[in-house]
């Protein structure tokens, strides 16, 4: 898990999300799980990218500070449903969605 903090611990937004929209499958999931949604996009905002391996974790560092698109990949549910967050490359919407739905 990699967060990025302020000298003073407290946790730093490392991009904006713009507008938050969902797919009907995530909010399924999220709804099924009981997962709250608010708790994935703050991990997502604040560099916590879920299931991702070390490559793409740093091409989601490159892409805030270059401007492209990130991607996030949680885990949730006793049955470990994968939930993705895509947040644009401008940073107008993120989208909330199941790996299926891409």
């Amino acid at each position: 898990m990699i967060i990025t903090t302020l000298p003073d611990n407290q946790f730093h937004p490392l991009f904006q999300f713009g507008q938050v929209v969902a797919t009907p499958g995530a909010i399924d999931v999220l709804d099924r799980t009981g997962t709250n949604v608010t708790t994935l996009l703050w991990r997502h905002q604040n560099g916590d990218f879920g299931n991702l391996c070390a490559a793409d974790v740093r091409l989601n560092l490159e892409a805030i500070v270059v401007g492209l698109r990130i991607l996030s990949c949680y885990e949730i549910g006793v049955s470990r449903e994968r939930v993705w967050i895509i947040t644009e490359r401008d940073r107008s919407v993120s989208t909330v969605l199941l790996p299926g739905e891409y």
